[in-house]
C-alpha cells in the first residue's frame, strides 16, 4: 500500500495508507458514528460531495453485499482507522477495497480517526483532500463547495415498483436522493410506488392520481432547491404527504420556515429523538448537516426534538394531512424504532390519523 495524506483545509495533516482508487479527492469532511452499516453509508446519496470518516475502528469485516446497497455511491472519499482485507460473512461477495476502486473512490486508512473526530467536533465540518503529495496551495480545497446536489443524484426517468401482494395504495415518491429501503417499506405495506425524478412538477405528480406523496432524503443545502420548494408548496394539502430528511427540510421551507447549517451534523445510528406529544424517546439513524429552525415556523407543530441538542426532528401539519421527520425510519441496518411512521402514513392515506 502506498503512503497517502489527509490534509484538512486548515493545514493539519494526517499520514496514512491509500485504499480505494488512485488520484486525489477533495470534499467536505464529515464523520459518522455507526458501528455497522458501512455499505448503507457508502451507497446513501445523501453523502454526495463528502469525504466520510467512520469513527468505528474496523471497517469492511463483512465485505460487500450488493443487495444491501441503498443507491449509487456518491461519496468523494473514505477515511477509516483499519480496513479489513479478509472479510468473513456468508453473504460477502468481495472485499470493500475492491468496491472503492470500482466506484473510483479514493480513501485512506491507518490514521487516528478519534483525533480527527475531535477536531471536527470542535471546529465543525471542514473541507479536506486525500492525496499522495501534500499540496503547496490549499486554496482550491478551501473553496470547494457542494452545489447542484439533488440534480446530481436524482433519477432521470420515473420507475414503478409493485406492491408486495395486493395493491392497496399508490404512492408517488419524489427522488431527491432516495434510499431504496423507503421503497421496500412502502411495498410491504401494500403500496405501489412510482418513483419520480426530483425535477418533477406538482402537476406531473398529481397526474398519476396518487393516494399519497413521499418526499425522500437527499444531499446538500436544502435552501438551494428553490424549484422543489415551489412544487411542494403546490402539492401540500392536495394528498397525504410524508417527508424524510431533506424532504422534511424542504417542506418547512415551502411553509415559509428557515433552515441552518449544523456545526458538525448528525450522522450515525444512535441519535436520541423525543416525541414531545408523548413520553417516548426513540433511537434513530440520521445523516444530515442542516436542520429546521423551529422558531421560524408559522405553520405546523414540532412533534419530535433531538434529545442531545434540542433541534427540530419532526413536524406535523394536521390541517394539510402531512408530517415530516428529520431522521430515517426506513434505516438499514437499523435501528428500527420508528418504522411505525410508515404505518402512520398508510393510515393517513386510509383516511385515519391526521
Amino acid at each position: 500500500m502506498e503512503k497517502a495524506y489527509l490534509v484538512l483545509a486548515d493545514g493539519q495533516v494526517f499520514e496514512g495508507l491509500r485504499i480505494g482508487a488512485d488520484g486525489d479527492a477533495v470534499g467536505e469532511l464529515v464523520f459518522t458514528t455507526g458501528m455497522c452499516g458501512y455499505l448503507e453509508t457508502l451507497t446513501d446519496p445523501s453523502y454526495y460531495g463528502q469525504i466520510v470518516t467512520q469513527t468505528f475502528p474496523l471497517i469492511g469485516n463483512y465485505g460487500v453485499i450488493e443487495p444491501d446497497f441503498e443507491g449509487r455511491c456518491c461519496v468523494r472519499g473514505y477515511v477509516v482507522r483499519e480496513l479489513c482485507d479478509t472479510p468473513s460473512n456468508f453473504r460477502s461477495q468481495y472485499a470493500l477495497d475492491a468496491y472503492l476502486k470500482a466506484q473510483n473512490v479514493a480513501g485512506i486508512c491507518g490514521i487516528d480517526t478519534r483525533e480527527l473526530t475531535r477536531i471536527l467536533r470542535e471546529h465543525g465540518v471542514m473541507n479536506a483532500t486525500i492525496c499522495s503529495k501534500i499540496p503547496d496551495d490549499l486554496q482550491p480545497v478551501r473553496e470547494y463547495a457542494i452545489v447542484d446536489a439533488v440534480a446530481s443524484v436524482t433519477r432521470c426517468a420515473p420507475e414503478v415498483f409493485p406492491a408486495e401482494g395486493e395493491t392497496a395504495y399508490r404512492v408517488a415518491l419524489l427522488d431527491y436522493g432516495a434510499k431504496r429501503n423507503i421503497i421496500r417499506e412502502l411495498q410491504k405495506r401494500g403500496c405501489e410506488v412510482t418513483v419520480l425524478p426530483g425535477t418533477a412538477s406538482a402537476e406531473e405528480v398529481l397526474e398519476g392520481k396518487p393516494d399519497g406523496v413521499m418526499l425522500s432524503n437527499g444531499p446538500g443545502d436544502p435552501a438551494e432547491n428553490t424549484y422543489q420548494i415551489r412544487q411542494i408548496r403546490a402539492l401540500i394539502g392536495q394528498v397525504p404527504m410524508f417527508g424524510i430528511c431533506l424532504g422534511h427540510q424542504l417542506t418547512a421551507l415551502a411553509m415559509e420556515g428557515k433552515t441552518f447549517k449544523l456545526k458538525y451534523g448528525h450522522r450515525g445510528v444512535n441519535q436520541p429523538v423525543r416525541d414531545v406529544k408523548g413520553t417516548r424517546t426513540f433511537i434513530t439513524s440520521q445523516n444530515h448537516g442542516y436542520a429546521v429552525d423551529a422558531d421560524s415556523l408559522s405553520c405546523g407543530t414540532v412533534r419530535y426534538i433531538n434529545a442531545n441538542d434540542g433541534t427540530c426532528e419532526g413536524i406535523d401539519y394536521p390541517e394539510l394531512r402531512a408530517f415530516t421527520v428529520q431522521f430515517h425510519p426506513e434505516a438499514c441496518s437499523g435501528p428500527r424504532d420508528t418504522s411505525f411512521l410508515f404505518d402512520r402514513f398508510v393510515d393517513m392515506m386510509k383516511g385515519g390519523e391526521q
